[in-house]
């Protein structure tokens, strides 16, 4: 068996139908891009497969499609791009293939070294006969006209030539991407080519970008990844609020400017949804088995919950500078003081957001969320008065008004906090911090938000045994039972109904 069929459960067991189903077609047949690079790496290959055909690629994709009995996608016709997926396909192969898998295929005229001359990173410009698969000896048949090779066992990105962004924009982000996913390091050649181009990246579609964006989120180390993004001009026209943010001053109770706080909050971000730690600080951080499905589970646009609080992280604070006030506070030795505000940050951030991330076609159920987050990142640490842990009503209010972003708001307060603290943190007050976020999360997991049949009382009892009539008393009422239901002051039907009527206005209350 091959290295490929081998490692590769999914796509191994399909390389001998698809060397099968190219024998008798006119049309050759190459592997190219991510799968050939990661195989060369030794890196677990993932479930999809390149390949550049010579020929009709679309007319092959389809005759493919019903070959695999798979499904046929245009993925962009104008560039001769179709993928063969497995997706909602109940087909299954006589050798066992269950995983979910995905074939693009790209056209080309001529030979194979002119379609990789086309391509954007020396890594990624190699090519394989499909049917040297097979053979033991796969590795010697390479096409490899830009020492692709080299530059994997350099671990370095190089562009195929210098007019590859002004080609593909998309290709600018995509170089921080490869080189942030792989461990690589940008050639300096190439990094200056980005700098250079930089601007194009803003005539990339709001897709392209999204997709390219939050693949480098998703990764460990974002927030070194977004500095380097920064460094080459691209992150302020991805997202140019945030340039806004640089040398914003903050209170003293700040370590860093607006900037330097986004930044590590994002860093933060990260760190709080990893779990426990052998470390003074993350060690406090509220982790359960739930916490960790709730934080993998995926959200919106292919992406977990963990990703997505990076990004909301990202804009918590991205409109400080727009809300900043400075106000005088008194004197100190006759020198006057000086406060430092934000009022409505919150709010005009989450419209930010919404307003940045609609641009960048991000699905509405993720705007949602995100907005969501930013609007609500402060709540967690104004439920309670002082150190006093706050009360049922209190979280079940927060539950109530934050819904299904009220766990991960928590973790953006937690990242808040650190972020905001840095190196001075003081281990007590923060132990004290955590301490209240975990006892907002227990509260509100255990007493969730009584809906539909769980509710103890609903508007028709109202109706029929107070005589209320329809109108926004009803509502009124039916919220004063559910909060006193959600801390676990009343239990029953009777007690719900009793509380109601010891609710009602006394003009409205039965003789």
């Amino acid at each position: 068996m091959t290295f490929f069929q081998d490692t590769l459960p999914g796509i191994g067991q399909l390389i001998p139908l698809l060397v099968q189903f190219f024998s008798d077609k006119p049309s050759s047949a190459f592997v190219v891009g991510g799968y050939l690079r990661d195989c060369l790496l030794s890196r677990p290959p993932s479930s999809d497969l390149d390949l550049a055909v010579n020929g009709d690629a679309q007319a092959v994709s389809r005759q493919l499609a019903d070959h695999l009995s798979a499904n046929f996608v245009a993925v962009n016709p104008q560039r001769g791009v179709f993928r063969v997926t497995s997706a909602g396909s109940s087909h299954e192969l006589k050798s066992g293939l269950l995983t979910a898998w995905s074939i693009d295929l790209k056209g080309f005229p001529g030979e194979i070294t002119e379609d990789l001359a086309s391509r954007d990173f020396t890594i990624d410009a190699m090519a394989l006969p499909l049917d040297e698969l097979l053979n033991d000896t796969w590795a010697e048949s390479i096409v490899d006209p830009f020492n692709g090779q080299r530059d994997l066992v350099g671990k370095c990105i190089q562009a195929v030539a210098s007019g590859v962004f002004e080609e593909d924009p998309a290709r600018l982000l995509r170089s921080v991407r490869l080189a942030s996913q792989l461990g690589f390091r940008l050639d300096p050649n190439t990094a200056t080519l980005v700098r250079k181009h930089a601007a194009l990246v803003e005539r990339t579609s709001g897709e392209r970008l999204r997709d390219e964006f939050l693949n480098i989120l998703s990764l460990d180390g974002a927030r070194v990844h977004l500095e380097v993004l920064d460094r080459l001009d691209l992150l302020c026209r991805v997202i140019p609020e945030l340039a806004l943010t640089k040398g914003v001053d903050q209170p003293q109770v700040h370590y860093w400017d607006v900037w330097g706080h986004t930044m590590h909050c994002v860093e933060e971000a990260e760190f709080v949804t990893k779990g426990h730690r052998n470390s003074p600080v993350y060690m406090f951080v509220p982790w359960t088995p739930e916490s960790e499905a709730h934080f993998s589970k995926e959200a919106a646009d292919g992406h977990t919950r963990a990703t997505l609080l990076k990004l909301a992280a990202l804009f918590h604070d991205i409109a400080k500078p727009q809300t900043k006030t400075v106000e005088p506070n008194g004197e100190i030795d006759g020198e006057p003081k000086f406060r430092t505000r934000f009022f409505g940050h919150s709010e005009l951030g989450a419209s930010t957001a919404e307003e940045r991330l609609a641009q960048l076609r991000m699905s509405s159920r993720g705007i949602g969320l995100i907005s969501k987050m930013v609007e609500h990142h402060l709540r967690p640490n104004n439920i309670s008065d002082g150190n006093e842990l706050p009360t049922a009503r209190a979280v079940h209010r927060y539950y109530r008004d934050v819904g299904e972003a009220a766990v991960d708001t928590v973790y953006l307060a937690i990242a808040d906090y650190l972020a905001t603290n840095g190196p001075s943190l003081s281990l007590e007050h923060w132990s004290d911090h955590a301490r209240m976020m975990g006892h907002i999360l227990q509260v509100g997991t255990q007493q969730p938000v009584p809906k539909g049949p769980n509710r103890l009382l609903n508007g028709h009892d109202l109706m029929k045994h107070l005589g209320v009539e329809p109108g926004p008393l009803i509502g009124q009422l039916l919220e004063t039972v559910i909060e006193a239901q959600a801390a676990g002051e009343i239990k029953t039907w009777e007690e719900a109904l009793a509380l109601a009527r010891e609710s009602l206005p006394s003009q409205c209350r039965r003789e």
